[in-house]
């Protein structure tokens, strides 16, 4: 169970695990949303058949802003197969405007750096301030897409 917005409008620091099914009825609550969870869905679909097992939404998709510009989120490169994979998700050029324009987000390897201190999977669990913050994640080895 995915739970409440702290008062900030962000999750509770940790990962938390859910479906796509709860997911996509939590955080798409207009049509802006739906639009997003389109793209993102698309996404992770190309991810699970290379065979992607976890991965990890984060950014203002996953608060209480009504109307967050994309999706941003990592994703497990553990037995991931690159050939199956979109080179799009590859694609990390021009501030991953390939991303952006075939998925209306951004998705990077969890493993890699995102700076000195962090890969993305810590990366995304800090807020601008450096405190700690909640984002989403989805096993892809138990969905049904």
């Amino acid at each position: 169970m995915i739970p409440p917005f702290r008062r900030n409008g962000t999750l509770p620091p940790g990962v938390h695990w859910t479906t796509w099914e709860e997911f996509a009825e939590r955080f798409g609550g207009n049509l802006h949303r739906q639009g997003l969870l389109v793209g993102l869905k698309a996404a992770l679909e190309n991810l699970q058949r290379a065979g992607c097992q976890d991965v990890y939404i984060d950014g203002s998709f996953v608060t209480a802003k009504a109307e967050p510009q994309d999706f941003d989120g990592c994703w497990s490169k553990i037995g991931v197969d690159p050939d199956k994979l979109d080179p799009v998700l590859l694609d990390f050029s021009q501030d991953r405007a390939a991303q952006k324009a075939k998925y209306g987000g951004e998705l990077f390897i969890a493993q890699a750096p995102a700076n000195e201190q962090h890969v993305f999977l810590g990366f995304f669990q800090r807020d601008r301030r450096n405190q700690r913050k909640g984002i989403i994640g989805i096993k892809l080895s138990e969905e049904v897409l």
